[in-house]
């Protein structure tokens, strides 16, 4: 058994520390057995237990100080990762079940858990933008663009503007097939975004074809500039997803934070603002427009375009992007 204390003690009797508790208590409640299934949900805990020591996290070490108002932040947490692209939707909720049967597990009972974790993260996913997008104003994103240049990280430089002029997410931006993306551009005047995308919405069941300007194609010559020999997209041939997130994004975002812009996804939703513009000749909401006042449908029209744009399967998801209907 995996008890080294009282079950009134630290971490409910498992041991000292969080990390550890967890995988213990999952051993005791599957009977030393199903192996997989326990290493499946204490790689999941792991992931779980670092943002508690993170600076977003709570910073407990203490399964009983763990309540659903932290789970509810957690699920927020993954939810951001989830819009943000550094994560698939399937796994952030394996990640929250995995959280539910541990904490079942420590605990001995259904108390603490999030009810529903597709639910809850849909929820977050809806959020309603309450602040203006950065990276509007396209001479702000040429300087950040420049100042990215200038530290030697052009592979960030391409993401940013293919972020800013298509709408795409972070990880679309980085496997985006830079190849096949011009020749679309050049033969259809289109270009389809289907590398990296969210859900298995891919191929000729989830088209998501986007009108070529000129600042798409400077932003696709860019990239090819900036891909590395032999590579149909940012990354290096031998380089993975995750290490090019560890040595090139996230001190990237370092740098984006000091040129006001919280990250990659504000792009995008400036991309959305814009749209939302073209389509109906007034600010998006979140700029102080009021089409849906004056026109409900066209509003509406631009919400599901610009849906389809991003790769959204409902139109309420576009409000945390352009803002509320007002």
């Amino acid at each position: 058994m995996g008890l080294v204390g009282r079950r009134d003690g630290r971490n409910f009797g498992y041991g000292r520390q969080l990390s550890y508790a967890g995988p213990q208590a999952l051993k005791d409640m599957f009977g030393g057995g199903h192996y997989g299934t326990v290493k499946a949900h204490s790689d999941r805990w792991q992931a779980f237990v670092r943002w508690c020591r993170s600076d977003d996290g709570p910073g407990l070490n203490d399964a009983r100080q763990i309540d659903r108002q932290i789970l509810s932040d957690y699920a927020a947490h993954l939810s951001h990762l989830v819009e943000r692209g550094d994560l698939a939707i399937a796994t952030a909720q394996n990640r929250l079940s995995s959280v539910n049967r541990t904490m079942a597990a420590l605990r001995g009972d259904q108390y603490v858990k999030v009810p529903s974790p597709s639910k809850a993260l849909e929820m977050q996913r809806t959020n309603v933008r309450r602040s203006v997008p950065q990276g509007q104003d396209r001479e702000h994103v040429k300087r950040l663009v420049a100042v990215l240049c200038e530290h030697q990280m052009p592979r960030a430089a391409a993401i940013a503007q293919l972020a800013r002029a298509t709408g795409m997410r972070l990880r679309e931006a980085i496997l985006a097939d830079l190849p096949r993306l011009k020749r679309e551009s050049e033969q259809y005047g289109k270009i389809n975004i289907q590398d990296g995308t969210k859900g298995g919405r891919a191929g000729a069941s989830a088209p998501r074809w986007i009108g070529v300007d000129n600042h798409i194609r400077d932003a696709l010559r860019f990239a090819e500039q900036a891909s590395p020999d032999t590579s149909r997209n940012v990354l290096a041939p031998h380089e993975s997803y995750q290490d090019f997130l560890q040595g090139t994004v996230r001190p990237a975002r370092d740098i984006l934070h000091t040129h006001n812009l919280k990250g990659f996804h504000e792009l995008r939703a400036a991309y959305a603002c814009e749209r939302y513009e073209q389509i109906t000749l007034h600010p998006a909401p979140i700029n102080g427009g009021n089409c849906y006042q004056l026109d409900h449908h066209l509003d509406q029209k631009a919400r599901a375009q610009i849906s389809y744009e991003l790769g959204h399967g409902r139109i309420d998801v576009v409000s945390a992007y352009i803002g509320a209907r007002a």
